[in-house]
């Protein structure tokens, strides 16, 4: 599969989010798509060989990624922030509601299954990712999160029976403590997801070892 960040033919609009979409290569009845949400600063380029890679040769997947409708100082977020590590809860509910919407329209015009739609997100991606299985239950069929945080606390738990979600995380990222790492899976798996947690000693960044992880844990 061959994902071309440079071929600006396919950056659309939809629901008030830039994105890209790429179909899969092979026409199947039943396609999984992979939703790429970027990190601080990122586009919708961002993640597509991050997506490609995880996809792992396989032909049937479709790649749909948006742009963060935030800015923050010049770089585009998926949600607002008051200061490092602290959100703002009322944006980022709204723009959790936001790029759901998002999702189900891009579903419907590119007639994907919504059955199969996996977030794989990063850092800020990974936050609103989180936060749509905690306020967005059954929207996504799984979820990857590369350096999560705890998004918020709902005031009940949903129903994430059956919801896999793989975490990656750095021992030694700054930005993200492990306690709040570990908050986050417990969160997800007291609500009923099939959490797993990989630990690596590296900082706030992706490593090799975490992406093979998770390409792991896809191909199951």
């Amino acid at each position: 599969m061959n994902y071309e960040p440079d071929n600006h033919s396919s950056i659309e609009r939809l629901a008030g989010f830039i994105y890209r979409f790429f179909p899969a290569h092979d026409a199947a009845k039943s396609v999984e798509s992979f939703l790429l949400l970027h990190g601080t600063g990122g586009d919708e380029n961002d993640l597509l060989s991050l997506g490609q890679m995880l996809a792992g040769g396989r032909r049937d997947v479709a790649l749909l990624s948006p742009r963060g409708q935030v800015m923050e100082s010049g770089m585009p977020r998926f949600f607002r922030r008051l200061a490092e590590g602290m959100f703002d809860e009322a944006d980022l509910i709204r723009r959790t509601h936001e790029l759901a919407g998002f999702i189900e329209q891009a579903t419907q015009k590119y007639t994907l299954d919504e059955n199969r739609i996996t977030a794989i997100g990063f850092s800020n991606g990974a936050n609103i990712a989180a936060s749509i299985l905690l306020l967005r239950p059954g929207l996504l069929r799984r979820a990857v999160l590369f350096h999560a945080m705890v998004p918020l606390v709902p005031g009940e738990l949903p129903d994430l029976s059956g919801t896999p979600v793989f975490l990656g995380a750095g021992r030694l990222d700054p930005i993200v403590p492990t306690e709040n790492t570990e908050r986050l899976a417990a969160m997800l798996h007291e609500a009923g997801a099939e959490v797993e947690l990989f630990w690596h000693m590296g900082g706030h960044r992706l490593t090799r070892e975490e992406v093979e992880k998770a390409k792991q844990w896809l191909a199951k």
